[in-house]
C-alpha cells in the first residue's frame, strides 16, 4: 500500500493494519520529512486517544491529515504509532 499526496509517497507498506476502512502505516514505512507535529487530538472510545501530524510538502501543507495512537487502548494496541490518513491523501496498492 502506498499513501500519496501532491504526487509524493508518505508512507509505502506491505504490512497495513486494515481497521474501519483504513490502512494504517507501520511507523518506519514514513517519509518523516514530510510530516510535522500537530497539537490536535481526538479521542475514540475503544482506541484511545490519537494525536495528529500535518503533512507538509514545499509550501504546501495538509493539517491534520495523519492520526496515530501513541497509547492505545487494550483493544486497539496492535496499531500502537501506526500512521493512518485521510484529507485527500489517496491511499492505494
Amino acid at each position: 500500500m502506498k499513501a500519496i499526496w501532491n504526487d509524493k509517497i508518505l508512507a509505502q507498506s506491505n504490512d497495513t493494519i486494515f481497521l474501519e476502512n483504513n490502512h494504517y502505516f507501520p511507523p518506519e514505512s514514513l517519509n518523516r520529512e514530510f510530516f510535522k507535529s500537530s497539537n490536535h487530538t481526538t479521542d475514540c472510545p475503544w482506541k484511545g486517544r490519537a494525536n495528529y501530524y500535518t503533512i507538509q510538502i514545499g509550501e504546501d501543507s495538509n493539517r491534520d491529515a495523519a492520526w496515530f495512537y501513541p497509547e492505545p487502548k487494550e483493544a486497539a494496541k496492535e496499531i500502537k504509532n501506526y500512521v493512518a490518513f485521510w484529507k485527500g491523501v489517496k491511499v492505494e496498492e
